[in-house]
């Protein structure tokens, strides 16, 4: 999984490309912690090239999107690939997270 993180004022467009698995899990909590760290975070993910999640994966978009609601923040993940997508509606994910 590659991860790329811009800033765009107080926007953090963050652009997913691979798979999200166990094997990188750790990685992606690590590329993904300074965004927790945001007093006023405003979260954009653009998964155009974003081909897998694993539960891991879930997991990890799960604890960024707590941290981001109990600052009153925003989280918004776009342009996912159709099998990406039903993963997060499978398990109810699209009910917590926001899906453009």
């Amino acid at each position: 999984m590659d991860v790329s993180i811009v800033k765009e004022g107080a926007k953090s467009l963050v652009k997913l490309s691979g798979r999200l698995d166990t094997t990188n899990a750790d990685k992606f909590q690590a590329d993904i912690t300074p965004l927790m760290e945001d007093p006023n975070p405003d979260i954009e993910f653009d998964c155009t090239d974003m081909e897998y999640t694993s539960s891991q994966g879930l997991r990890m978009f799960l604890l960024l999107q707590k941290s981001v609601s109990s600052k009153g923040g925003k989280m918004v993940m776009k342009d996912m690939k159709p099998q990406v997508k039903e993963v997060f509606e499978i398990t109810g994910f699209s009910n917590i997270i926001k899906i453009l």
